[in-house]
Parts: structure tokens; C-alpha cells; sequence
């Protein structure tokens, strides 16, 4: 049990990478706050993870969403140990699709929001010398042309991250942030289909995207956050981990090909 007796806060947690971490984390033994904007998704995950996990439904793009995110934590288990940010808009943009609308809505949901919940939740954090999980992207180096408003949202992300570590390490409060390559969730698989992708697309994806054979998997990213939830990787705060197959930084995948 890595989170004995921990209340952690998951944001996005009805699918995907945000419902597996749920799952791992009350599995080691914490009590979870699923966030989540879809009811069914959310009463499907709150039932399978019974008394240690209650659902919470709220938009993120509202800046008053932390506020109600922290406040029903606190109602339902009486403390915060940790955040996880893991909620994201991820849409396709590019220097002429994009609009102000566009961008604006892309920065509240994936940096603004954030931040105003580790705002909301930081005196529960420091009280209990917690932490925050930032689930970012590889995107944010410099992200895919198609890609571009989500990935200047991950950069941001990144950032946020580093900076809230420096500036409250004294506070005892971590931040440490995994920046996460392809996975394959339900909304990956059904996003490629939408862009004409066969219904086989995961067992034929190229190796320079998947040199292992396959794609990861939400459960992997779980495995790895309960580490940095936990109390094994104190005092450990401002880390950034990429979570992907090949190193981003010099990688080269024509010449790792070769024979």
C-alpha cells in the first residue's frame, strides 16, 4: 500500500490516462476525487472503486471550478494529500486554423486551470507536506504542426511546473511533472478512426512512433505516477520525466533504423 491513507485529487479521471491512475492510486490504498465533466463515465469508475473514491463534475474552463474541486475533497475525505493535473483539451490546430477563441479556451483548460487548483488546494498541500503530479506531454519541446495551441498549453504546463517547485520547496509542498508520448486510451483510438485511421491501426503503427512494436498504455502511466505520489520519491520536486520510448532530446529516427 505506496498511498496508504492519502487523498488525491485526479482531474480527467473518467477515461483514459486520469481513470488509471484513479484505479492504481486506490489500489495502493488512497481515496480518490474523480473529476470528470461526463456523468456515466464518472458513476462507472466512482462504482467500480466503491468508498474510496467519489465523483465530481465540473467544467474546468470555469475559473471557479478549483474552488469546487478542493471544496468537495475536503467534504468527502477531510484532507488533501496530492493533486494530480491530468485533464486536457486536446484538439488539432495550426498557424491557420487557429483562433483567439481556440487558444483561449486551450490555455484555461490545460495551464489555467491547473494552476488555480494547486491555488485552491495549496494550504491542504502545505498543511500535510503533499504534492502535485502535472501530466504534461512530450509536445512541449516544440510539439507537431498540427498541433500547435495544444502544444504551446504543454510548454506553459512544463514551465508551471518548475516554477511552482522552486518557489515552494521551502513549503515542503513537491511538483513534479511527467511529460507522456502516445498512449493508447479509448479517445486515442477513437480520434485515429476519426481521421480515417482502419480499425487495426494500433498493431500497424510505424517504429519510429512505437519502436517496442506497440504503443503504451494508461496502466503504465499509472504504475509511474504512484511513484511520484507517494512518499518513495521525497524530497524529490521539480522533475521533469519524459514517459516515451525513445529520448526526445538528439534523437534522430532514420539513423536509428539503420542497419
Amino acid at each position: 500500500m505506496r498511498l496508504k491513507d492519502k487523498v488525491i485529487i485526479v482531474t480527467g479521471a473518467t477515461s483514459g490516462i486520469g481513470r488509471a491512475i484513479a484505479e492504481r492510486c486506490v489500489a495502493e490504498g488512497a481515496r480518490v476525487l474523480v473529476h470528470g465533466i461526463v456523468r456515466e463515465d464518472g458513476e462507472a469508475v466512482v462504482k467500480k472503486l466503491g468508498a474510496a473514491a467519489v465523483l465530481h463534475l465540473d467544467e474546468l474552463a470555469d475559473p471557479a471550478s478549483a474552488g469546487r474541486i478542493a471544496a468537495a475533497a475536503l467534504a468527502a475525505f477531510g484532507r488533501i494529500d496530492a493533486v494530480v493535473n491530468n485533464a486536457a483539451i486536446v484538439a488539432r490546430s495550426s498557424l491557420a486554423t487557429t483562433s483567439a477563441e481556440k487558444f483561449d479556451r486551450m490555455m484555461a483548460v490545460n495551464v489555467r486551470a491547473p494552476l488555480l487548483l494547486i491555488k485552491a488546494a495549496f494550504a491542504q498541500l502545505k498543511a500535510n507536506e503533499g504534492c502535485v503530479l502535472n501530466i504534461g506531454s512530450i509536445n512541449a519541446h516544440s510539439g507537431q504542426a498540427n498541433l500547435l495551441d495544444y502544444s504551446i498549453s504543454k510548454g506553459a504546463m512544463q514551465t508551471l511546473s518548475r516554477n511552482l517547485a522552486n518557489a515552494h520547496g521551502e513549503d515542503r509542498v513537491r511538483v513534479n511533472h511527467l511529460n507522456v508520448g502516445w498512449v493508447l486510451t479509448d479517445r486515442e483510438y477513437a480520434h485515429q478512426i476519426e481521421h480515417g485511421m482502419p480499425a487495426d491501426w494500433p498493431q500497424h503503427v510505424p517504429a519510429q512512433f512505437a519502436p517496442s512494436g506497440r504503443l503504451m498504455m494508461p496502466e503504465e502511466i499509472a504504475a509511474a505516477a504512484v511513484y511520484w505520489l507517494g512518499d518513495e520519491s521525497r524530497p524529490v520536486s521539480g522533475a521533469v520525466v519524459e514517459l516515451e520510448q525513445f529520448s526526445v532530446i538528439g534523437r534522430n529516427p532514420n539513423k536509428s533504423s539503420a542497419k
